[in-house]
């Protein structure tokens, strides 16, 4: 829970100090709290930036694509957000036209997150190809030549058309994929 919905609930900061007191409420981090001890720490990330989407080395390891855990949890915000500055995040901005395409939610050990799907993915793997280690980019680009045949084509047809660089895009994706 916010900070902000227990004062809803609870009306004060000091009701919500006893709460805290005789266990009945468990402070997290700075402005998350919980009727539980232990936290989930994609449950506290989603709250703390419900605005995320999952995105890159996060993305690929909670899809099956790479057995790589990322250092840190990847996440696209828009680029009018205001910065995160949170050790655990590694954030990637867009610019507003790009930022919906491919939204999806899933649930990871009970916890349903928002990520891209594998499509959109798919185009992000080859737009940062350039930014990411050779075998890594290998690896993702074998398990997605695995998984080719549940791949939604006109999802990705339609999201290439949204890229200046469409053709290109389609182009590798055709290459190295299908």
């Amino acid at each position: 829970m916010l900070y902000k919905d227990l004062i809803k609930k609870y009306k004060s900061d000091y009701n919500i100090k006893k709460l805290i007191e005789i266990g009945k409420i468990f402070k997290i981090e700075k402005g998350i709290y919980s009727n539980q001890k232990n936290v989930n720490y994609l449950e506290i990330l989603t709250k703390k930036y419900p605005d995320a989407i999952f995105t890159m080395d996060s993305a690929f390891y909670y899809y099956g694509l790479t057995d790589v855990i990322p250092q840190k949890e990847y996440l696209a915000l828009r680029r009018d957000k205001t910065k995160i500055s949170d050790e655990r995040v590694k954030v990637i901005y867009y610019q507003d036209k790009f930022f919906e395409i491919g939204k999806s939610v899933l649930k990871i050990n009970s916890v349903n997150i928002k990520i891209y799907d594998k499509e959109r993915m798919l185009i992000e793997l080859i737009r940062r190809r350039n930014k990411m280690g050779f075998d890594y980019y290998k690896e993702i680009i074998r398990n997605y030549r695995e998984i080719k045949d549940s791949l939604n084509t006109k999802k990705i047809a339609e999201y290439i058309s949204k890229f200046k660089i469409g053709d290109y895009l389609y182009d590798v994706i055709m290459k190295e994929v299908f």
